[in-house]
């Protein structure tokens, strides 16, 4: 009996730590209250290296990044900073003052007004226009992914990387310790011998004894010269050219640009580059002028556990509750936090067309189920949701009205929205805005609609699948 009160004395221990730790985020308290509940000895433990732990996320940003501050006082200088609304070359701001406001308050970097786009729908697209521009580099590239395979697509890299080492170029390399644990030390050492400077962003041992596994770095970026940057949705590997035989197709968007939002991105990288290296990078040759001639509005934000605002699900938040029309997204893991589903309601109310574009073909079947948990629950709501059906789908975009479209690598789910390193750009011309909106036609075109009432009907086993998944995706 006294065996039986004290392990039952810790286990609510257990508990009300993890109370008193979430209690700012409820969803997270029930996932770990369930993972307690599941394995009582060891749901502490498990809390304590894998849990959000904020005193930690306070001493990423204290040890992670430098101010700065003179090289931001030069990007701003070398910008046209947008701050009106006739400013950002789309009448649909005209109307939404305060949604500029926000978007200009939400992040360090602001709107930018002579910028250049161009959108990337296919793999062999982005990599055959990352390649050209690195081949292009007089000065440095600079690389950053959450994925980085080994495979056919990656050796392309490799080469060009290697090639322009010995041509003189800095090229520095940049890859999550977790998504890109596969590399091997053979190829890294190569890259290395080859001149290219290659770090890790947090190390697998060292993320896990530091207690930061769940601050991962998504990003993913390629900078050249400073004047050329992409980012988007695509790693770097063979199944995002659709090689890999149990997904086949692969549908993803990726975004090329040049001017002044090039500058921030690069703002971006050297912080990262700073956490993951140590080294600070701060030469004005980083920065340098550009001929961009375009006059595109676009805004860089970045987000994660460093900075002191959500600004991806602020971002999004904010977005939807401007919209007038429509809400069009697509998103490959579709966690959403009480927020955004109060978000995409209210805007049914309103009378917004709110589609949510989701894959029929899963990569992870956990995040999958999970994923459909919520559908019930918005679909009731009047949120009509579609299955992708081509292949799998990998695309992170989200529209809203004529009035932005955000391309980036954050997914609509709870750790990209709270726990992620992710970097987002969000469109304002209208013209571009308007190519997002008809690609994604295109991706409805190829998706089967999930009709609310065969969807009630599925089997109890597949609920409670979905229930189960549905108690962890805060974690997920």
């Amino acid at each position: 009996m006294k065996t039986f009160a004290i392990i039952l004395c810790l286990f609510i221990i257990q508990m009300v730590v993890i109370f008193l730790l979430e209690f700012r985020r409820p969803q997270r308290t029930v996932a770990w209250l369930f993972i307690l509940l599941c394995c009582p000895p060891l749901g502490l433990l498990f809390y304590y290296y894998f849990g959000s732990d904020y005193r930690q996320a306070r001493n990423i940003k204290r040890r992670g990044t430098s101010s700065l501050r003179e090289i931001r006082k030069h990007v701003e200088c070398r910008s046209r900073i947008v701050k009106k609304p006739e400013e950002t070359g789309n009448p649909e701001f005209d109307n939404q003052r305060e949604l500029l406001l926000l978007l200009s308050r939400l992040s360090e970097n602001p709107i930018t007004g002579r910028n250049q786009s161009r959108v990337l729908f296919t793999g062999i697209e982005a990599y055959d226009s990352m390649l050209e521009a690195m081949e292009s580099a007089q000065e440095h590239i600079h690389v950053e992914f959450y994925i980085f395979r080994e495979d056919k697509i990656s050796q392309r890299f490799k080469e060009v990387m290697l090639r322009k080492a010995r041509q003189g170029v800095k090229v520095r390399l940049l890859c999550d310790g977790i998504g890109s644990h596969s590399l091997s030390r053979k190829f890294i050492n190569t890259l290395k011998k080859g001149g290219v400077e290659f770090h890790f962003f947090l190390p697998p041992l060292l993320s896990f004894l530091d207690r930061r596994s769940s601050y991962r770095n998504h990003r993913k970026i390629v900078i050249v010269d400073g004047l050329i940057g992409f980012t988007g949705g695509m790693n770097v590997g063979d199944d995002y050219l659709g090689h890999d035989p149990e997904i086949g197709y692969w549908r993803d968007t990726h975004l090329q640009l040049e001017g002044d939002a090039v500058y921030f991105i690069q703002f971006v990288f050297l912080k990262d580059w700073r956490r993951a290296s140590g080294e600070r990078l701060s030469h004005p040759r980083l920065f340098p002028v550009h001929s961009c001639e375009g006059s595109e509005a676009v805004q860089i934000v970045e987000s994660g556990p460093d900075l002191e605002v959500d600004s991806a699900q602020e971002l999004y938040f904010a977005a939807m509750c401007a919209a007038k029309h429509r809400i069009w997204i697509t998103t490959p893991y579709f966690i959403p936090d009480s927020a955004i589903c109060r978000a995409l309601k209210s805007a049914v109310l309103r009378g917004v067309d709110v589609r949510v574009l989701i894959p029929g073909k899963p990569d992870t079947w956990l995040v999958y189920y999970a994923s459909l948990s919520y559908l019930e629950d918005l679909q009731d709501a009047g949120v009509k949701f579609y299955r992708y059906q081509k292949g799998f789908i990998h695309s992170k975009v989200i529209l809203i009205d004529q009035l932005l479209a955000s391309v980036g690598s954050a997914n609509l789910d709870m750790r990209s929205l709270y726990s992620n390193f992710e970097l987002t750009a969000v469109l304002m011309e209208p013209e571009r805005i308007a190519k997002v909106a008809a690609e994604f036609e295109q991706d409805l075109k190829n998706s089967d609609f999930i009709d609310p009432h065969e969807f009630k009907n599925r089997s109890r086993f597949t609920r409670l699948k979905e229930n189960l998944c549905y108690l962890l995706s805060p974690l997920l």
